[in-house]
């Protein structure tokens, strides 16, 4: 019979127990990425912070992005390679709600950065004569301080919901980290409500935002066919936005839908796909921003060049 007059306070993190014996293997590739996401991000923003010349609108927030894909992986990633490793699982539920709202805070900054930076392209491309105007910090406040404030309010409204829940059931979470919706299913009685705000945050951060982007970019298409081939040298710095957009947008999709299809999918592999979108942009972002974009690339061989020598 259920214990009803008492809720959970630890809860066991069980992801990919399917795999069983086989479950300690996935430290290797998984510690190899948090290796490539360190390194990667902190050298790219120690080149864009020690380099004066990189110090431009778009640099800064390409250091900007850096610094959430670095510190994300952080609030997730050394607990679950401990858990493959010597199966810790054990996590108490200030500890899982603490490391929910860090993980789903820096999550929706990954949308957000790639907004401003296309925000960026447009002042740059649609607006040149205006550009450094627009992109002074007074100015250019106005569309961060709001995005902040909604980012951060709707986080905790989520968090907050999740700990005022009753867990006097199971307190197994088939997943690797605290994600909120694998925390919410354990409890007891109605979660109508953590479902609507959960499914609210996800249209009014992600979804906006890539709504907000692809008409930046519409309009920015638009102008550059209109200027001829003029615009289209411009055009050339956002194909690294667009692509890391479009890697962004699929794989949150996949980890969407994987939740989604339930009997069409193993459990571990919903837990991959959830994993996967918020840590391989970690590892994905900072390299192909480092090759595509040239002044950067110029500085790290410089950088990586006189280390060597």
């Amino acid at each position: 019979m259920e214990n009803v007059s008492s809720s959970h306070r630890l809860f066991v993190l069980d992801g990919f127990s399917e795999l069983g014996a086989l479950r300690p293997v996935l430290f290797v590739p998984f510690s190899i990425m948090l290796v490539v996401s360190l390194s990667a991000n902190s050298l790219l923003l120690y080149v864009v912070v020690s380099q004066r010349s990189l110090h431009s609108p778009m640099c800064v927030l390409i250091a900007g992005m850096a610094c959430v894909d670095l510190s994300l992986p952080l609030f997730f990633v050394p607990h679950m390679l401990l858990s493959f490793l010597f199966d810790w699982k054990g996590i108490t539920l200030i500890g899982c709600l603490l490391q929910m709202f860090f993980v789903h805070l820096l999550g929706t900054f990954q949308s957000t950065l790639l907004l401003w930076m296309a925000l960026d392209r447009y002042f740059a491309i649609c607006t040149p004569l205006y550009y450094h105007e627009r992109m002074a910090l007074p100015r250019f406040l106005k569309f961060v301080v709001p995005l902040v404030v909604r980012n951060v309010l709707l986080i905790t409204l989520v968090v907050v919901l999740a700990g005022r829940l009753w867990f006097c059931s199971q307190n197994v979470i088939h997943h690797c980290f605290c994600e909120h919706m694998a925390l919410v299913e354990l409890a007891c009685g109605s979660t109508a409500v953590n479902s609507l705000v959960g499914l609210l945050t996800i249209f009014l951060i992600p979804v906006l935002d890539f709504f907000l982007i692809t008409a930046s970019y519409i309009i920015i298409f638009s102008s550059v066919l209109c200027s001829g081939t003029s615009g289209m040298k411009a055009l050339h710095t956002c194909v690294t936005h667009i692509v890391v957009m479009t890697v962004s947008l699929v794989i949150i999709l996949v980890a969407f839908l994987s939740y989604r299809i339930r009997n069409g999918l193993p459990a571990a592999l919903r837990v991959f796909f959830s994993i996967m979108y918020l840590f391989f942009p970690s590892c994905f972002n900072p390299i192909i921003y480092g090759i595509r974009t040239t002044e950067i690339r110029q500085h790290i061989l410089k950088t990586l060049s006189g280390r060597w020598t």
